[in-house]
């Protein structure tokens, strides 16, 4: 979810317009059909939200021109996918995929899989 608008755009944080500590996974969103998505923050700069998937779903392989985005895995296992390789996730690891570099995520565990993702500047 995106907070409104308020005098410092730069402060939404879940329509709060004071920083606030969170636990993100509790802002997760699923979804039966495709994987969830969940806006925590969002500026001209950066934006950080959520991907969130049942057992066997994914985000298939794309790139962003101008950004770049960063996956840390906060519940669930399964693969970051990119263009070359396949590398295991798992709670408590992080990714970087600079500008340009073809990347996505699948769920191959048996429990739900949540990352938190930060793109800069953002979308």
């Amino acid at each position: 979810m995106q907070g409104s608008a308020c005098s410092h755009p730069a402060a939404i944080l879940l329509g709060m317009e004071h920083p606030t500590a969170i636990r993100p996974e509790e802002h997760a969103v699923f979804s039966a059909e495709k994987m969830g998505k969940a806006t925590l923050f969002q500026s001209p700069r950066l934006m950080a939200g959520l991907n969130s998937f049942e057992p066997g779903q994914e985000h298939a392989l794309h790139a962003h021109e101008g950004m770049d985005k960063l996956y840390y895995v906060l519940e669930g296992a399964g693969l970051f996918l990119l263009e070359d390789r396949e590398l295991p996730m798992a709670r408590g690891l992080m990714l970087v995929a600079p500008e340009g570099v073809p990347h996505g995520i699948r769920n191959t565990g048996s429990e739900r899989l949540v990352v938190l993702a930060v793109l800069a500047p953002s979308p």
